[in-house]
């Protein structure tokens, strides 16, 4: 078993943990010790000057910006990435969630998580130095139906191995071709417990998808809606989408067909959270977020510039 101190033993271990992005069980594996002596052997890596630690700030804050949208909206939680050159939306929003995640979470919560490029960018930038003793589960079914979908149960195990957590899966698609499939599911003990531990999160982290573009096109595309099928749920004038669940101008459920082919946490549920956190942006969400903030669906929004005035030009209630 390698010791803390052996010098060539810790470069080992800070070169698989910091430049090649290994959790600290894979690189307990590799070198055949225990996760907490690879903790020891990476703080002690930084104590001796082998790990040297640059913060490049890549998402300077709209502070304006996120005392508008706090009070605007009631709001508990606003982070704005501010605009600059060159630098992507999606990843300075991504890094901005994963902060406020780091700093908020608590030894021995649960966390939910749902899915899309929002929240996989938030993971990709999430990075700790010592375990987390918390158990992260998903929202929503567990299988992407579309190649252009972020699998929920891959950004679960990710995130997971990235804190040193416990996770679950939810071995069921999120999207059914019929309610008597996804009843079928419902009834399995296992994709029940999973779905009952969601409702008990502690904190949720949430996409959010407005109708007519990206996932949530892609969303009714794969559920084979028939015209008329189509045709009722248009006429309910959804306008936004989060964990799959369709919502209205005023954030509230819409209800048919598409509600009922669809296996996740519905949006009762996730206002029961204590803390929902929605990650979007671009100005295109800005009506799925507004139906989702005018709801009271989620408690903060983490975002970008573009998105938060476009926020702020629309009223408060529908």
């Amino acid at each position: 078993m390698p010791a803390p101190r052996d010098r060539a033993a810790l470069i080992k271990a800070a070169r698989m943990y910091f430049l090649d992005g290994r959790s600290q069980d894979d690189v307990a594996r590799a070198l055949g010790t225990s996760r907490s002596n690879v903790s020891r052997m990476l703080t002690a890596a930084r104590a001796q000057g082998i790990v040297e630690i640059r913060v490049h700030d890549q998402t300077s804050r709209e502070k304006e910006l996120e005392q508008a949208l706090q009070e605007r909206f009631e709001l508990a939680h606003v982070r704005v990435a501010a605009f600059r050159p060159g630098v992507d939306a999606l990843a300075a929003a991504g890094d901005l969630a994963a902060q406020w995640l780091d700093e908020s979470l608590r030894d021995g919560q649960v966390l939910g998580l749902s899915w899309g490029t929002s929240l996989q960018a938030m993971v990709e930038s999430f990075s700790v130095d010592q375990p987390r003793s918390v158990e992260v589960v998903p929202l929503i079914g567990g299988l992407s139906p579309a190649d252009s979908f972020v699998a929920g149960q891959e950004l679960v195990r990710e995130l997971a191995g990235r804190l040193g957590a416990t996770y679950r899966y939810l071995h069921a698609p999120a999207l059914l071709r019929s309610e008597t499939a996804r009843d079928a599911l419902l009834a399995e003990p296992t994709v029940a417990e999973v779905l009952e531990r969601a409702k008990a999160a502690d904190i949720a982290m949430v996409g959010i998808g407005s109708v007519g573009t990206g996932s949530s096109s892609e969303m009714l595309h794969w559920l084979g809606l028939s015209d008329a099928e189509r045709q009722a749920f248009l006429a309910s004038e959804p306008i936004g989408d989060t964990c799959c669940r369709f919502f209205d101008a005023a954030g509230r459920a819409v209800p048919g067909v598409v509600q009922d082919r669809v296996l996740a946490v519905d949006l009762d549920d996730l206002r029961r959270i204590p803390t929902v956190i929605g990650v979007a942006t671009g100005v295109e969400k800005a009506r799925g977020v507004l139906g989702a903030l005018r709801g009271a669906l989620i408690d903060g929004l983490i975002t970008d510039a573009s998105l938060a005035l476009a926020l702020l030009s629309e009223p408060r209630k529908p």
